[in-house]
């Protein structure tokens, strides 16, 4: 099959995140097995035009700000010839409305609704740019297939309106080659993690207001940022004033050998995001032998098995957050019992059965199109 996907970044934009990490460790698996995958993206000063990475085709046109303008003109002029046997809507943000200018098959994959979420990340122009765009979804996309990764996004589409039987769930997963699945050696110091972008809708000075109470009890605690964004400058100023900059560092990105390094060694990674789709990095963290401390919100209660791999905690609450710290630095046996079940929790998802299953579903849209 000619498979089109139309996405706001790919793999190697620097802004990308668990949304291109969902779809390049799925497609690059379906193109593997003989399809042809081009994806649709926004390009940036430092990227080509044109690339091809691990076997999918990518083109990069207009700009980041305003690429969803760019989409259906180009689309028009240059690959409707193409004649694609499905597209791949992959809303992330801004949808791009392809049921106005697509007579192919279209599949929708959907992480998550901002709501009104977006306005604790960007500014009141751009927060109702997208808060409008998700409001006109729900005309525009109601009766097409979709493709979400959790059921927290199942329950979000089923509250708007939408009929969950044109929805299937495509888990978020793991690459089984590149993690040991396994409990290593743990730092000698009380270790706490934080491992994702830094953007301030992740809430990520909740942990830095958490850390603060931990250091009370072990003044010798190390807290490690890792990641990158444009929340990061804030999250230093904030540590200063807190005065727990000299046990944080900012580790900014690292390569995926230093990562694992990183999570492995950690007593625990803390989730604290107001939202998410899914979870991806509570996984990883589990695949490295290391439990999850997350928020109790939509997407990330998805990827936590509660009291197995990892432990809740109520959204904002600091206090509720730095006893659940405590807790797995302070009771041994919690402790081993969560890191042997976050690497049997991390076991069930694997990126092959995520795309196994991908590939199911667009059959079954080409095949009910043409049918």
């Amino acid at each position: 099959m000619k498979i089109l996907i139309i996405n706001w970044q790919d793999i190697r934009n620097r802004f990308s995140g668990g949304a291109e990490v969902h779809l390049f460790e799925i497609f690059k698996r379906i193109a593997t097995k003989g399809h042809n995958v081009t994806l649709l993206c926004c390009k940036l000063p430092e990227l080509p035009s044109y690339e091809e990475i691990d076997n999918i085709k990518i083109i990069r046109i207009g700009n980041r700000d305003f690429f969803n303008f760019f989409v259906p003109r180009y689309y028009i002029k240059h690959l409707k010839k193409e004649n694609f046997d499905i597209v791949i809507d992959d809303i992330n943000k801004i949808p791009f409305f392809t049921p106005l200018y697509v007579d192919k098959p279209i599949l929708c994959i959907a992480h998550h609704f901002f709501g009104k979420t977006i306005f604790k990340q960007v500014d009141i122009i751009r927060g109702l740019y997208v808060y409008v765009s998700e409001y006109l979804m729900d005309f525009i996309y109601k009766n097409y297939p979709f493709v979400v990764v959790s059921e927290s996004t199942l329950a979000e589409f089923k509250s708007r309106g939408y009929d969950i039987r044109n929805f299937d769930i495509v888990y978020n997963a793991l690459d089984f080659n590149k993690f040991p699945f396994e409990i290593g050696e743990k730092a000698k110091t009380p270790t706490i993690t934080y491992f994702g972008r830094l953007k301030r809708y992740k809430s990520i000075e909740h942990l830095l207001l958490a850390f603060q109470k931990v250091l009370k009890i072990y003044p010798d605690a190390n807290l490690y940022i890792v990641g990158g964004g444009d929340y990061e400058n804030e999250l230093k100023r904030l540590a200063v004033q807190l005065k727990i900059h000299e046990n944080t560092k900012f580790w900014g990105f690292v390569n995926e050998n230093k990562k694992i390094e990183l999570l492995s060694i950690s007593h625990c990674v803390v989730n604290t995001s107001i939202k998410e789709g899914w979870g991806i990095t509570n996984l990883e963290s589990n695949a490295c032998g290391t439990p999850v401390i997350s928020a109790n919100v939509p997407g990330l209660r998805d990827s936590v098995n509660d009291g197995v791999s990892g432990l809740l905690f109520k959204y904002g609450d600091i206090d509720d957050l730095t006893s659940k710290i405590l807790k797995i630095l302070e009771d041994r046996d919690l402790f081993h019992k969560l890191c042997l079940g976050a690497i049997s929790w991390a076991r069930k998802f694997s990126w092959e059965n995520s795309a196994e299953k991908m590939l199911e579903i667009i059959e079954k849209v080409v095949h009910n199109y043409r049918g």
